[in-house]
């Protein structure tokens, strides 16, 4: 028995050393905890680190599941927690609280919020184990945060930024419209909801759902609808059956509708794709966002920034909130476009509907000052709540008012036929004085052409045919022969100098390029003498188109096009193209080809219109005769303060480009008053 003590007594001392040397001390369990707090394991922190007191004052839900939501709701990143490192060769007292200053900071979606607050750890045996466990309150989360205390967040919504014309001019602002609603009490007359549904251009079916909502009551004005301000009629008609009112609301207005619809676009509820991918980026599932157009495209500067706060509720009566943190809204910015407004609202309503551009330009610093789709849609339809039907009468209408037609690029027909002139003059191959003869209607170089002739629309034209002339009967067998004279080469280089193949440098717009032809290329002299007077493979962007008349009236040098008004100084695109005595000699033609050629529309007694007209012939293989779209490129032969090009499609029922010529004239005639 002697012998074996001394054994005992040697394994009971081995093991409660043991045991010291794996005990943590309080800095390592605070160490642990910390980490935990760093990745937000709030689950973690409560079943592992907190005393026996902190859990049945504060259950898992109360500890966990409220700071995960919290985080939430305040757009918590980039946590960090750190505590004050302890003296070196500190002692523990297992009767006492081990004492530490924590740092804790966090960015929220009001700001940074940084604070220390002072934390214990109690030694305490839980499940029959002994350690050192954190003694938690609500200070942790926020300072000044006690038992009881509500955490609130609130949102200020930054006004969204308006787009306005050059002279300050809204064409997309804040303004304000109707909420059409229901009082059900008052709807006496269960009858009238098919034609209230019918105004507000949605269905009974979808009236009833939002009454049998369960907070409604019913004395309580119900949305149902809304309405714009200058929809007087529709307003009084809805307004005039018991039971429904109108309360007028906050509203994204476009007071030129249809006539900036495809420059502006419009914007809308944000869908849950776009919320999924823009989530980073504050965005709510009530928001608002760009959906076409400016609006789309400049949604990162109109948005703005929400403003937020972040306060604590306190429990004691009377007591003041206390703000933890607060960033103040910022609004949108308004960015000011090169556009004239009432240049724009002339072209559209000049156009009268039909299918068709235009656009026009400053030509002394390439600053976009119309930029139009004809038809277009209303964009304050789409902010009213367009219902599915009328969407789909705008999707089926022959006219298709939801394509953009100046993004896209188009056969140019005879308006290219001053760009060929000035080539072959630059060249050296073309003599504006001197005339060729040409008798008949249609004309090939030799045999070797086959089936393959051109054709001109006046072969009463007086021989020899000079340049003035083959301008003013827009003479498609002249420029064949010049483009001849000229070569494949030289007219495609040529081309190339105006730009053609590249991308037009039009800010954020997506705007189709103009091409030679789908390869880049002249195949063929028959190929050659098509692309001279604008047709073969050759298309065209209708902003483009006028920004190639700029040399005519700058000796040589075309800018870039401009959007945005004063962002920098205006830019070379491209310079040197032609000499002085060219372009003078092209104006003074182009003149001429209005005063005594076939736009007599534009030969107006006090406006000195010069300009081109072309007709492009839009034909399938085999077929004598197609659609011909109709252009007209021109300016104010005095005071080219603007080009102004034009294109009208299917205008060979209604007189060619003459009937282009008459509509521009009348932008000439508004924008001169």
């Amino acid at each position: 028995m002697k012998k074996i003590l001394p054994g005992i007594l040697f394994l009971l001392l081995l093991a409660v050393l043991s045991a010291c040397g794996n005990k943590e001390t309080p800095e390592e369990r605070l160490e642990a905890y910390v980490g935990h707090w760093n990745k937000s394991e709030f689950t973690e922190m409560y079943q592992e680190y907190l005393t026996e007191g902190t859990k049945t004052a504060y259950s898992k839900e109360d500890f966990a599941d409220r700071q995960e939501q919290l985080q939430k709701d305040m757009g918590v990143e980039n946590l960090k927690v750190t505590y004050t490192k302890p003296e070196k060769g500190t002692k523990w007292d297992q009767d006492e609280p081990a004492d530490f200053t924590i740092q804790v900071s966090m960015d929220t979606a009001a700001g940074p919020v940084e604070f220390e607050e002072k934390v214990a750890l109690l030694y305490e045996e839980q499940e029959k184990e002994k350690n050192w466990f954190v003694e938690w309150d609500p200070s942790y989360i926020l300072p000044d945060l006690e038992q009881g205390d509500e955490i609130g967040v609130s949102r200020t919504k930054a006004k969204r930024g308006e787009i306005t014309d050059r002279n300050g001019v809204p064409i997309a602002q804040n303004g304000t419209g109707y909420t059409i609603g229901i009082v059900p009490e008052k709807l006496t007359d269960e009858s009238k909801k098919p034609e209230i549904a019918s105004l507000l251009g949605t269905t009974v079916e979808a009236i009833d759902s939002k009454l049998d909502q369960a907070w409604v009551k019913p004395d309580l004005f119900v949305p149902i609808g809304k309405a714009s301000k200058d929809d007087e009629e529709r307003i009084g008609k809805l307004v005039a059956i018991p039971g429904v009112g109108a309360q007028e609301t906050e509203m994204r207005v476009y007071p030129y509708g249809p006539a900036t619809a495809h420059l502006t676009g419009y914007i809308g509820s944000i869908s849950a794709e776009q919320l999924e991918k823009l989530k980073d980026k504050g965005y709510t599932q009530t928001d608002q966002i760009g959906r076409r157009g400016l609006e789309s495209l400049l949604e990162d500067r109109l948005r703005g920034e929400d403003g937020m706060k972040i306060f604590i509720k306190k429990s004691a009566e009377g007591a003041d909130p206390v703000t933890v943190a607060e960033k103040q809204a910022q609004d949108g910015e308004t960015v000011r476009l090169t556009i004239d407004a009432v240049m724009q609202k002339a072209a559209y309503d000049s156009m009268k509907g039909e299918p068709g551009t235009a656009a026009s330009v400053d030509p002394s610093t390439g600053e976009v000052l119309a930029l139009v789709s004809s038809p277009a849609y209303n964009p304050n339809e789409f902010i009213t709540g367009m219902s599915g039907d009328r969407y789909k009468e705008l999707e089926e209408d022959e006219k298709n008012p939801m394509f953009n037609r100046f993004a896209q690029s188009y056969a140019p027909g005879s308006s290219l036929k001053p760009i060929t002139a000035a080539i072959g003059i630059e060249a050296g191959t073309l003599d504006p004085a001197k005339g060729l003869t040409i008798n008949g209607k249609t004309w090939q170089k030799d045999s070797s052409w086959g089936a393959y002739r051109v054709s001109r629309l006046h072969e009463d034209a007086p021989n020899p045919i000079d340049l003035n002339k083959a301008l003013i009967y827009s003479d498609n067998i002249y420029f064949a022969q010049q483009a001849l004279a000229m070569g494949r080469e030289t007219f495609a280089e040529g081309l190339k100098k105006y730009a053609f193949g590249e991308e037009i440098p039009l800010d954020a717009m997506d705007l189709t390029p103009s091409q030679i032809s789908n390869d880049g290329k002249i195949g063929s002299e028959g190929q050659l003498a098509d692309s001279s007077f604008g047709q073969g493979q050759m298309l065209v962007n209708i902003l483009h188109l006028a920004t190639m008349y700029e040399p005519f009236l700058t000796n040589g040098t075309m800018y870039e096009p401009v959007l945005f008004l004063g962002e920098e100084e205006p830019k070379v695109w491209k310079e040197n193209i032609l000499s002085a005595d060219t372009a003078s000699t092209i104006r003074s033609l182009l003149r001429n080809v209005v005063k005594d050629g076939y736009a007599q529309s534009a030969n107006l007694p006090d406006i000195p219109i010069a300009g081109k007209t072309g007709t492009a012939e839009l034909k399938a293989a085999g077929e004598t005769s197609g659609k011909e779209n109709g252009y007209f490129v021109s300016f104010n032969a005095d005071h080219p303060s603007f080009i102004l090009a034009m294109m009208v499609e299917s205008v060979e029922d209604n007189g060619g480009s003459d009937y282009v010529a008459a509509m521009a004239a009348e932008v000439y005639r508004q924008t001169a008053e």
